[in-house]
């Protein structure tokens, strides 16, 4: 994808002024690992891309082949294979060309066409919002690259790319894109261990979001370079002259912390720029891990290590795969200094991760580790897929693992496991199993019971304990932290509440078909099929769900199934059902029943109801405005009529024209609690001197005792005209 979009060739620059394309710096970096004739495929893809995309450019001017043939380069310093290579320089066509899946196919291959597939965007689907839409799309590629790793790859160089040429967007596409960045992608290539990359793109992010604030750090982290110089070079020369001494060989590297690293640890720790004293770190590399920790040594009897700051890497992993020794000694001037020790192989992992595949096959053995860590995450991928009913809640569960700052815990046999800070027994639960954290009803940490919203810490021994009947509780919502505890649970309930919901539904659709001499068992498939054709639902099931969980109403389902049912009667075998009267009602039926607010329907009144979707039904008075007005369409309204109901009350309105004399609307309040009608509200307005309007909603059992409480407003003295309140409608 370019967020670049292609625009018209007439607002293209000339054709004389656009250079000519050089695809032999590609060439000659795919020929250092790739056989002659992958070369040629891959040269073949670059004139089906550059012939699909002629006359296309993008916002900068450029010629639109330009961007694939970057994303491809950069995809070729990973030493990707032949497949991705064509993918990436294809990536666009079937998103902004007319080009198909099946020509990919034929053309390029099975593989090659799937791995564009998963990289184009969902546009030809229409969704409620640009929220849902992109959620959609992240969903299919992050799905995509759960199936094969090198569509993520490719989807970030070309997210690179774009962020390296975002200058050329308008300013709030730039924002939006950089945020999108800064939320998702950084936060994947950190999670595959991609750490120059991860870098990259969260620099160029906050550069693109906030231009002003980069300027400014950046300026001032210039400033302090030549100021620190003197502290840097002391630095290098006691670790180059201290190494040796311990019989350590070592390549120390000098690094400056970067610009959007310091700014979130001034936001994080609120502090100022002056007080970030650590933007400086040194990165040391040896042979082998034992000359890791003998360097730590080395290291701390140079300097004085900083309490709670050491950090082994090595021992226990971080999720990605990366492996470092940290300390944070205090260096010259008092000023702490942040150092790295790891060798040569785990230096290629920190920096490639799982590129290093592709990269590094010579240490096939020892990245396997980091081959199972991502394999297992990519899975829990397709794990919260099927948990998540939506793909705004799937990429809400994403985006929480994709920020992690970790816990490790054990298991009561001593295996290590990864959570999120501020995980609870809940989340390590269905860390260990889905099974195990469905069934959790209480937990051991280190031999004691504790409750399960407990935080865990580093080295917590961590024990569950089950019932076999038990089931998840919406409480953990509130305060579980892994995306797939969460997943698990929301699922675990939806499924209950639907099951309960379909259950309920049959029976209440049962006893609303017994007025048309029908029972469940008795519809035929023909009816059913018809009903669910008319009416676009998928299964009876849905039907079922929908009256439980009150989203229809049993007595209209009933009455559209016996319809269906009489059309299809004519059929061997059909029950034939009998006309059905009026649908009676009480007006306390909740959601599934409304009295409409426009015109305040009470018993005795000649009612009529309308079906809305969604909503039940809407329940008029016959001469409401809003029924004359969609009385043509027949297929919304229905008969209805009034059960006999002894203890509810019904709003309506009623108007009071009075003479304005003091204390009328005390007399006029008085009259109406007479009458046993109790007032809900009264408004007043002024008409022409010497009257008043009042306007009363109240609340009276039927139509008979608002007649009763009329004859006791009219005799008021003051009193000259009273009437029920007509409907409006507003045009």
């Amino acid at each position: 994808m370019d967020i670049g979009r292609p625009i018209p060739a007439p607002f293209a620059p000339p054709a004389s002024s656009v250079p000519t394309l050089d695809f032999e710096r590609l060439r000659k970096k795919i020929a250092t690992y790739l056989r002659p004739e992958d070369v040629g495929r891959i040269e073949n893809a670059y004139y089906f891309s550059r012939n699909a995309h002629q006359g296309q450019y993008r916002t900068s001017g450029e010629p639109y082949i330009t961007h694939p043939v970057a994303v491809t380069e950069l995809v070729a310093e990973w030493h990707l294979d032949s497949q991705a290579l064509m993918a990436a320089l294809l990536h666009d066509v079937m998103e902004d060309t007319s080009v198909t899946k099946e020509e990919l196919t034929e053309r390029f291959g099975k593989q090659t066409a799937e791995l564009v597939d998963g990289l184009s965007k969902l546009d030809k689907i229409e969704f409620r919002s640009q929220e849902e839409a992109q959620a959609e799309n992240f969903r299919k590629m992050l799905l995509a690259m759960a199936s094969d790793l090198r569509v993520i790859l490719i989807k970030l160089a070309d997210r690179l790319h774009n962020m390296r040429t975002l200058d050329y967007v308008r300013p709030a596409k730039r924002r939006r894109i950089a945020t999108e960045t800064l939320e998702i992608y950084a936060p994947i290539a950190n999670r595959l261990g991609l750490n120059q990359l991860y870098r990259e793109l969260q620099e160029l992010s906050f550069m693109h979001k906030h231009p002003m604030r980069y300027q400014v750090l950046s300026k001032a982290v210039k400033a302090a370079r030549g100021n620190r110089r003197e502290l840097v070079g002391k630095v290098l020369t006691a670790l180059e002259g201290r190494l040796p001494q311990w019989g350590i060989s070592a390549e120390i590297q000098g690094r400056e912390k970067h610009i959007y690293g310091i700014y979130r640890k001034m936001v994080e720790k609120h502090l100022t720029f002056s007080q970030v004293l650590d933007i400086y770190g040194f990165r040391v590399i040896v042979p082998d891990v034992p000359s890791c920790y003998l360097t730590v040594g080395a290291l701390h009897a140079l300097y004085k290590p900083v309490p709670g700051k050491f950090k082994d890497y090595i021992a226990i992993p971080k999720a990605n795969g990366y492996q470092s020794l940290h300390t944070t000694l205090i260096g010259p001037y008092g000023t702490p200094v942040e150092v790295q020790v790891r060798t040569r192989q785990m230096h290629h992992v920190a920096e490639s991760g799982v590129a290093s595949h592709w990269l590094y096959k010579d240490d096939e053995s020892s990245l396997s580790e980091l081959a199972q860590k991502t394999h297992s995450w990519l899975q829990s991928l397709i794990e919260l897929q099927s948990a998540s009913a939506e793909a705004t809640e799937f990429l809400e569960h994403v985006k929480i693992d994709l920020f992690p700052s970790e816990v490790y815990v054990f298991t009561p046999q001593g295996h290590i496991l990864s959570l999120q800070r501020g995980s609870t027994p809940v989340d390590f639960a269905y860390a260990v199993h889905t099974d195990i954290g469905n069934r959790c009803v209480a937990c051991r940490v280190n031999g004691e019971l504790v409750p399960l919203r407990s935080e865990l810490r580093n080295g917590d021994q961590v024990e569950i304990i089950t019932a076999a009947h038990a089931g998840p509780n919406p409480a953990w919502l509130s305060y579980v932290r892994t995306g797939k505890a969460r997943a698990q649970i929301r699922h675990f309930l939806k499924t209950a509440q639907q099951d309960e919901a379909v259950t309920l539904g049959e029976r209440l659709l049962n006893q609303a078909l017994r007025p048309h001499g029908l029972t469940l068992g008795q519809i035929s498939t023909f009816a059913w099929d018809r009903f669910l054709r008319d009416r676009g639902v998928r299964a009876r099931r849905e039907v079922f769900a929908d009256l439980g969980l009150g989203k229809r109403l049993p007595v209209i389902v009933a009455r559209r199934l016996a319809e269906a049912q009489d059309m299809e009667s004519g059929r061997p075998d059909v029950i034939k059902p009998k006309p059905a009267g009026a649908v009676l009602i009480r007006g306390s039926e909740g959601a599934a029943v409304q009295l409409a607010r426009c015109c305040h329907p009470i018993p005795g009144d000649e009612i009529i109801a309308a079906v809305r979707k969604g909503q039940g039904l809407e329940v008029h008075v016959h001469d409401c405005p809003a029924v004359s007005r969609l009385r043509g369409d027949r297929g919304r309204w229905i008969d209805v009529g009034w059960e006999p109901v002894d203890d509810r009350l019904f709003e309506v309105a009623i108007r009071v024209v009075t003479i304005d004399n003091r204390g009328v609307l005390a007399k006029v309040a008085s009259a109406i609690s007479e009458a046993e009608a109790n007032i809900l509200n009264v408004t007043m307005d002024s008409e022409q001197a010497p009257y008043t309007v009042l306007t009363f909603n109240i609340e009276v059992a039927d139509r008979k005792h608002l007649a009763r409480v009329i004859r006791h407003v009219r005799v008021q003295p003051a009193v000259t005209r009273v009437s029920r309140q007509k409907a409006e409608i507003k045009r």
